[in-house]
């Protein structure tokens, strides 16, 4: 789901940050998650995607209880590292609900006018669990599902062979997705010869509590 925020006093926010969104019981108990900012910079509202969890303490809240008007207490723009200026070549890998900075980054692009600066490949397992589908496929992302066939190509996870044609020297790799997803990403781009320090890798998920969950 997109909740999208009007943060006030906000600072605008580079494409891969994220907002800690805390939430907070009568009874005094508080509970905080991280999720990653999927608008634009130049958009007057913020943008997160928040994946609902049945047994989460925070997401349910966000998809099923909060209205328009409501208010909510964030924190944000947070990080400096997994962020893309604007200016750079970059490969974009995204794997499942990982794809949301990426979306940031493709927007931003755009308003740019320099949509020609990234290439882009995402995964998931079928198309209807991959967020913002429609918008990638446009912007000319390389869709790969590994449940189902998408197109001419049959369930199959990402490949080397997809990522060679898309690495450009002088790209910075941004990879984003769960733990196991972002480490057999950042070695296959590794594996083709793009330097370890070209890669740039986020990842969530219960080994990777401190960064960004979605």
């Amino acid at each position: 789901m997109e909740l999208r925020l009007d943060v006030h006093d906000r600072v605008d926010h580079l494409p891969g940050q994220h907002y800690v969104v805390r939430l907070t019981a009568e009874d005094g108990y508080t509970a905080q998650r991280s999720y990653s900012v999927a608008s634009a910079p130049g958009d007057p509202l913020v943008e997160l995607f928040v994946e609902r969890l049945d047994d989460g303490e925070v997401s349910p809240y966000l998809t099923d209880v909060v209205e328009p008007g409501d208010e909510l207490e964030v924190r944000g723009p947070i990080g400096g590292w997994f962020v893309w200026d604007g200016t750079t070549p970059a490969l974009l890998v995204g794997g499942g609900t990982g794809v949301v900075p990426l979306v940031a980054m493709v927007r931003h692009a755009r308003d740019l006018g320099r949509l020609d600066l990234l290439r882009v490949a995402v995964s998931a397992r079928t198309l209807a669990e991959l967020p913002y589908a429609d918008e990638l496929a446009e912007a000319g992302a390389l869709v790969v599902t590994t449940r189902e066939a998408h197109g001419i190509r049959p369930a199959a996870r990402l490949t080397a062979m997809d990522l060679l044609p898309l690495w450009e020297e002088g790209q910075t790799a941004f990879v984003c997705g769960s733990a196991g997803f972002a480490e057999a990403a950042s070695q296959l781009l590794v594996g083709l010869g793009i330097p370890a320090a070209a890669v740039r890798v986020e990842r969530f998920g219960p080994s990777a509590l401190e960064l960004p969950k979605r």
